[in-house]
């Protein structure tokens, strides 16, 4: 069994998967760490995402909570609120496609549970052979091209920062929430980063990740906005 921790899911117009992810989530959750919560961040959804949360969370055992944005403010800012808004010790996000599988949880949790580091998070870059379902080669060339970039630009000694499957000791990392200000997808390049000028411990964690459908991140316009972002983070710090 898995200590108790807080489940945080961004989404944006999820109403197509959103079903069966909250069902996969809680159905884990039961079996795994029953003394858990979870919290859904509905990011501005103008689709069903918010009605069929709700339904699904209306009839859970499990702690859980829907949490509105509106309008859609992105998902760094759907991220911070739903960890701000964590009761548990620990705060785990992970996207609405559940790329990287539940069966990952333990490898990001039980490295904070048990105190070696403050925020574990998973990555795909440092062993691509667990990678099953492998994105686009236009989109995965672009991402090492952002990740080389960031590491170029932030000092960040990462190699996937863009993984969404994170895990945080929220007592030592409320501060750098709350001190963060970007709310687009580069946002955590700026966690990162401030967890690191705030000497916290981090741990890069390989972990199986498969390419889903329906990815929100548009790959020029965003690309180019990310970038702005991360130049952003550097002269912030």
């Amino acid at each position: 069994m898995l200590p108790p921790f807080s489940v945080v899911i961004p989404c944006f117009n999820e109403a197509a998967r959103i079903g069966q992810t909250l069902r996969l989530t809680l159905d884990y959750l039961v079996t795994h760490a029953a003394d858990s919560e979870l919290i859904v961040i509905n990011d501005g959804s103008t689709d069903t995402t918010g009605a069929k949360a709700r339904e699904i969370l209306d009839e859970t055992k499990i702690e859980a909570r829907l949490l509105e944005n509106f309008p859609n403010r992105g998902k760094g800012a759907a991220v911070r609120k739903g960890l701000l808004a964590a009761q548990k010790a620990i705060g785990l996000f992970f996207d609405a496609d559940l790329s990287t599988p539940l069966d990952e949880i333990p490898k990001v949790i039980e490295p904070v549970a048990n105190g070696d580091v403050d925020i574990a998070f998973g990555s795909r870059a440092l062993e691509r052979s667990l990678i099953g379902i492998r994105q686009p080669w236009r989109r995965e060339y672009g991402g090492r091209i952002f990740n080389f970039l960031v590491r170029v630009v932030t000092g960040l000694p990462f190699w996937d920062t863009q993984c969404g499957f994170k895990a945080f000791r929220l007592d030592v990392c409320r501060p750098i929430l709350e001190a963060a200000r970007i709310d687009g997808f580069a946002f955590d390049v700026e966690l990162l980063s401030l967890a690191r000028r705030a000497g916290l411990r981090i741990r890069e964690i390989p972990v199986r990740w498969n390419d889903a459908e329906g990815s929100k991140v548009r790959f020029f316009h965003d690309g180019l906005r990310m970038l702005r972002e991360v130049i952003a983070v550097r002269n912030s710090l």
